[in-house]
C-alpha cells in the first residue's frame, strides 16, 4: 500500500512537471487546444487586400543577427528591416550577438514530425529570468523539445535537459496562427510581410495585432514574425521578433532575430544527433522559467525573480500569471 501511494503520488508529481512544460503558443508549436486562442484553431482570417500567407521551404538553414534591445524600445518597435534604427546605439541600447536556425519538415519518426534546431552562439535566448551570457541550442524532434546549454552554462544548469513534452517545430504554414499588420510590415519595408500580436501573461488572450504600441508595461508578451520578398520576388523569412524577460539580468523587453544567409537546403542528418537517441523520460526537466534559488544572482551583484524581488512575467507564464 505504502509503495503504491508513493508511486501515486510521483505520478502526479510527474504529470504536473509535465502540465507546466506544455507552453501556449497559439498552434505554433502545439495543438491549439493546448492555447486559449481567440479564433476557431488558432488560424487567423485574412482580410481583402491582405497578402497571400507565405510558407516555409520543406527544409532550410539560416544564420541569424540576434538584437537584445533594452532602452527606448518603446520608441523604436520592431520589425527592424535590418539592425535596429540609427538612433539606437549599440552598447548602449542593444547587444548584438548570433546564431542559426535548421530546419527540416521532411524529418519522421515515433515521436512525430518535423525537426528544428536554434543555435544560439555565446548568448542564450533572453526569454528566461535569468543571464544569458552562455552558448546554447533548442532541438524539437517531433513533439519532444530538448534544451542543450554549452560548456559555458551555469554551474547548476544540466548539459541537456527536456524542454517540453508537446513543442513541436513550427509547420510550414505556422503563420497562418499570426494575425497580419500592416503597420509590422511596412517596418520591413518594400515587399515586407509583418505578423503579431501582444498576449495578456495572465490569462494568454490576445490584447492587440502588431508590435506598436509596445505594451511591455501592461505585463504583455510580444510574438510576431516578418518575411520580405527577394529580388526574385521569392517571400523569406526576414525576422522573427518578440518579447524577452524585460528585467535584470536578462534585461530583454524587445528580442529580433534577423535572417541572413537564408538558404532553402536540407540540414545533415547529424545536426540533431546529440539528442536523436534519447529517452526524453530519463532527462532531468529544464528549469529555465524557473530557475533555482541559487541561480537569481546575477554577474552584477543584482537580484531577479529572488523572493522579495520584482517579477515580470514569462513565456512560461502566459494563462497562468499571478502578479
Amino acid at each position: 500500500m505504502r509503495v503504491s501511494l508513493v508511486s501515486a503520488l510521483l505520478l502526479a508529481v510527474l504529470a504536473g512537471q509535465a502540465q507546466a512544460q506544455i507552453y501556449q503558443t497559439y498552434g505554433a508549436h502545439n495543438a491549439p487546444e493546448d492555447s486559449p486562442c481567440a479564433v476557431e484553431g488558432c488560424v487567423y482570417p485574412r482580410n481583402p487586400g491582405d497578402p497571400p500567407d507565405p510558407v516555409w521551404p520543406e527544409y532550410w538553414q539560416s544564420d541569424w543577427t540576434m538584437y537584445r534591445v533594452y532602452n527606448r524600445y518603446q520608441d523604436y518597435p520592431p520589425p527592424y528591416p535590418a539592425k535596429p534604427p540609427a538612433a539606437l546605439v549599440e552598447g548602449i541600447d542593444y547587444e548584438v550577438s548570433y546564431g542559426a536556425t535548421f530546419y527540416d519538415s521532411t524529418w519522421r519518426s515515433g515521436s512525430g514530425e518535423g525537426a528544428m534546431m536554434e543555435r544560439y552562439d555565446n548568448f542564450c535566448l533572453p526569454i528566461f529570468p535569468l543571464p544569458n551570457n552562455y552558448s546554447c541550442a533548442f532541438v524539437s524532434l517531433g513533439d519532444t523539445a530538448y534544451f542543450i546549454a554549452g560548456d559555458d552554462r551555469p554551474s547548476w544548469m544540466p548539459h541537456i535537459c527536456l524542454f517540453s513534452p508537446k513543442n513541436h517545430p513550427p509547420r510550414r504554414d505556422f503563420i497562418s496562427h499570426l494575425p497580419y499588420s500592416a503597420a509590422d510590415s511596412a517596418r520591413i519595408g518594400t515587399g515586407g510581410q509583418g505578423y503579431s500580436f501582444w498576449v495578456s501573461a495572465a490569462n494568454g488572450y490576445i490584447i492587440q495585432t502588431g508590435a506598436s504600441p509596445d505594451r511591455t508595461a501592461d505585463g504583455a508578451i510580444l510574438f510576431g514574425y516578418g518575411f520580405q520578398a527577394n529580388s526574385d520576388g521569392e517571400v523569406l523569412p526576414q525576422s522573427f521578433y518578440f518579447s524577452g524577460y524585460p528585467l535584470a539580468p536578462a534585461n530583454a523587453p524587445i528580442v529580433s532575430q534577423n535572417y541572413t544567409n537564408f538558404s532553402a537546403t536540407q540540414p545533415p542528418p547529424e545536426t540533431w544527433a546529440e539528442v536523436a537517441g534519447l529517452d526524453p523520460d530519463t532527462l532531468p526537466r529544464c528549469q529555465l522559467f524557473d530557475p533555482p534559488a541559487s541561480a537569481q544572482a546575477t554577474v552584477t551583484g543584482e537580484v531577479s525573480s529572488a523572493e522579495g524581488a520584482k517579477r515580470a512575467p514569462t513565456w512560461g507564464d502566459i494563462g497562468r500569471w499571478k502578479p
